[in-house]
């Protein structure tokens, strides 16, 4: 696979590994089966994956302690970035929350369950409109001045709001959702671009109608003998150099699938139709 790097010192490949699926049932609660769950997370560090995705709300908290438990000692070179900034009142709520304390709290407890001294990326889950941003930019700043976490990234953010943070924070990431059938962001990718940010989508497989025989993802998975998420995968490589996707799955076969789209070749031609069909 190709490499990224990350905040100028973390070298990543390009295709990393989502790990919210290996909790339970509407990412909450333990995994059914932990055995299971732990066999992925370690698959996926054998076929390459050095950087891993998760939040303190998957679970709450289970989906981090899954990582460690799996992975814990952390091999060399392995990056897991955790996000803060979602509560979760019950199992179907996700609410922003970003009080400075109940950061500084988050990040506390995201170290305990990851077992680590320092969180390498930790990412703001969503910017909470009920409190100043600079208030929770500014606790983000803090942790990282004390050495708790190493790089700070943003989820679900604008241009603008990306452009605020970094008046008063180092940015190094932007997690938003995008694929090939949502493509709201594309201002966002093209900055992160311009900028040298990783770019790091949420929801990165295109499903539904794209995936129909007669469509672009349909007859050019089949000409390259390969999956339509394969090569929706292979798209978002192919949209920009600082594209870090993270398909996420419970099962191996899946993961081994998603990790095999780093090596697949799109022409310029193909990368043309799946633009234009999917724009």
């Amino acid at each position: 696979m190709s490499t990224i790097v990350l905040g100028g010192d973390l070298p990543l490949h390009r295709l990393g590994f989502g790990a919210m699926h290996l909790t339970g049932p509407d990412v909450w609660g333990p995994p059914a089966d932990p055995a299971a769950a732990h066999a992925v997370a370690r698959r996926a560090v054998e076929l390459g994956v050095n950087f891993i995705d998760t939040a303190d709300s998957y679970g709450p908290g289970s989906n981090e302690e899954v990582l460690a438990d799996a992975l814990f000692p952390y091999p060399e070179g392995l990056v897991i970035g955790t996000k803060v900034g979602q509560s979760r009142p019950s199992r179907h709520e996700w609410r922003p929350l970003g009080r400075p304390e109940y950061i500084r709290q988050q990040a506390e407890l995201s170290l305990r369950r990851l077992r680590l001294d320092r969180i390498d990326l930790f990412q703001l889950h969503r910017i909470d409109p009920k409190v100043p941003a600079e208030e929770q930019f500014e606790a983000l700043k803090q942790l990282q001045e004390e050495g708790k976490i190493r790089h700070i990234g943003l989820s679900e953010v604008t241009v603008a709001q990306l452009e605020q943070a970094r008046r008063q924070i180092e940015v190094v990431s932007v997690q938003n959702l995008y694929n090939l059938s949502q493509r709201k962001h594309d201002e966002v990718v093209d900055y992160c671009e311009r900028e040298n940010l990783v770019f790091i989508p949420w929801v990165p497989i295109a499903s539904g109608d794209l995936t129909r025989s007669d469509g672009a993802l349909g007859r050019i998975a089949k000409q390259l003998d390969a999956t339509p998420a394969q090569v929706a995968l292979a798209w978002l490589l192919h949209r920009s150099p600082v594209i870090l996707p993270i398909p996420g799955t419970s099962s191996i076969a899946h993961l081994e699938e998603n990790v095999a789209a780093g090596s697949l070749e799109l022409t310029t031609e193909q990368v043309a139709e799946l633009t234009a069909e999917t724009g």
